[in-house]
């Protein structure tokens, strides 16, 4: 009798790292799919950054999902560029450490074109160039900016190996690049340039090598600092109304944000789709705040699946403000 792990096993694909793998793992990026592929650091399970969709099936296959940003991956300088307006501290760091195990935080361009799922709402993008000759390769044959968390299950240990990735997301993910193992083995470091630089995160560049290269120490987030990238503590975009929860009608005053049976003035999804109201959480919120509304009613959403995470995010939404 085969397990559970060996049926999932047969749904998902696992492409050589040659030229007709990465072709073939491209299709499934652009189809709006999920693929791993070894960086120097992890591997990643990307998705494409353009596609709220896309990205909310990254929540879903990693489990117990929150809406924290992600880490987009491209090709090269060029293409950061295309997304978001660059510092010189920030070209500095760039020079020297791209491609790497270097993610910079700088702010995010009007026309990038990015889903906020990725953002998770906010105005800043995580980017990143990486120096590996298959993800080079799958994101040129992609053609297009890839937001990639690490390829595990919510909690478990970071994957190194295409083995890693198929024992923990086997069955939930279209397929996985075995580009070997990885050889640096710890996630990216993170630094905020929109500003004087900020370490977030120490990962596979040393601080004082940063330091050498900028000239000048980097500073470090204070324990209330807002989330602005992966491996932060949890925020939220927060809409500039007061939030009410678990609503079945708007009172007088109140915007209604629908979902499911519950109708308003605009919904999460009408259906009552998960994936489709994670897709669209974020936008709403937006729309919220051009519509000026100073008071808003949500209609309860399921506590299962991705809605744990939409709820995660609603509740930070509706706590008191400071």
């Amino acid at each position: 009798m085969q397990s559970r792990n060996d049926n999932a096993t047969s749904e998902t694909a696992v492409f050589l790292a040659d030229d007709a793998g990465l072709t073939n793992a491209a299709k499934v990026l652009s189809d709006g799919g999920l693929v791993a592929f070894p960086t120097e650091t992890v591997y990643g399970l990307g998705a494409d950054a353009r596609r709220s969709d896309a990205v909310a099936g990254i929540y879903a296959a990693k489990g117990r999902p929150s809406f924290n940003p992600l880490i987009v991956h491209v090709a090269d300088l060029a293409a950061a560029e295309a997304l978001v307006t660059f510092t010189p501290q920030a070209y500095r760091l760039a020079q020297a450490f791209w491609p790497g195990a270097l993610t910079l935080v700088l702010p995010l361009r009007p026309d990038a074109g990015i889903s906020t799922l990725v953002t998770a709402g906010l105005t800043t993008l995580a980017v990143r160039v990486p120096d590996h000759p298959v993800a080079q390769g799958l994101l040129r044959a992609f053609g297009g900016p890839v937001a990639a968390p690490s390829a595990n299950p919510s909690g478990r240990i970071s994957p190194t190996t295409a083995a890693h990735v198929m024992a923990g997301l086997a069955g939930r993910i279209g397929g996985v690049v075995d580009g070997g193992a990885c050889g640096v083995g710890v996630e990216s470091t993170i630094v905020d340039v929109t500003g004087d630089p900020v370490l977030l995160r120490a990962g596979g560049v040393a601080a004082e090598a940063l330091e050498a290269a900028l000239g000048q120490p980097l500073s470090r987030p204070s324990g209330t600092a807002a989330i602005t990238a992966p491996g932060m503590l949890a925020s939220h975009y927060a809409p500039q109304g007061t939030v009410r929860l678990d609503a079945t009608h708007a009172r007088p005053g109140e915007v209604m944000l629908g979902f499911g049976p519950v109708a308003g003035d605009l919904t999460l999804s009408a259906a009552g789709d998960l994936v489709e109201a994670a897709t669209n959480l974020f936008d709403r919120l937006h729309q919220l705040d051009a519509m000026g509304a100073q008071a808003i009613a949500v209609a309860p959403v399921p506590e299962h699946g991705l809605g744990a995470a939409i709820n995660d995010r609603l509740r930070r939404a509706a706590a008191p403000r400071s």
